[in-house]
């Protein structure tokens, strides 16, 4: 084999094993079986923020659904959305009852791009749809999982 075709080998196959690196994209069921059963009725906010449980099932969930394109332990690598912002101006606001309900707003908008996938201008999902794969209990888990870790990485926790 000739240096040429030996270097386009060597490319291909680093492209090859970057692509596998960036992760399984395939949505994989979360095992949330050491949580309380939420029913079949969605509710509108997290039940389990602060429940360290549901933040151990979540991180495990998160790593193996999220990571890929989220990046690990949440620190975004700038392929997706950074999801350490998403609760970020709800954390600084003062008043207790304020900071609540932005937290339970962005609970809603977290649960509705997690159920229906995220599609860009032009049509095209840029993040699958989890509905069918997805319980409740395992998106309020992913939700929980990046509560801890926004308020770890604002050094709150």
């Amino acid at each position: 084999m000739n240096t040429r075709c030996a270097s386009i080998l060597a490319l291909t196959l680093a492209f090859v094993a970057g692509a596998h690196a960036h992760g399984d994209v395939t949505p994989h069921p979360i095992d949330t079986s050491g949580l309380a059963p939420l029913g079949a009725e969605w509710l509108p906010a997290n039940p389990y923020r602060g429940d360290a449980k549901a933040v151990a099932i979540g991180a495990e969930g998160y790593e193996h659904n999220c990571a890929g394109c989220h990046g690990l332990n949440a620190v975004s690598g700038g392929v997706a959305p950074d999801l350490l912002k998403l609760d970020g101006d709800c954390l600084r606001m003062g008043d207790e009852a304020k900071r609540k309900a932005c937290l339970d707003d962005t609970d809603d908008y977290f649960k509705g791009i997690v159920l229906r996938g995220k599609r860009n201008g032009e049509g095209r999902y840029t993040m699958p749809a989890y509905a069918s794969v997805f319980t409740q209990e395992a998106v309020w888990s992913l939700k929980s999982y990046i509560d801890a870790r926004t308020l770890e990485a604002a050094g709150a926790k």
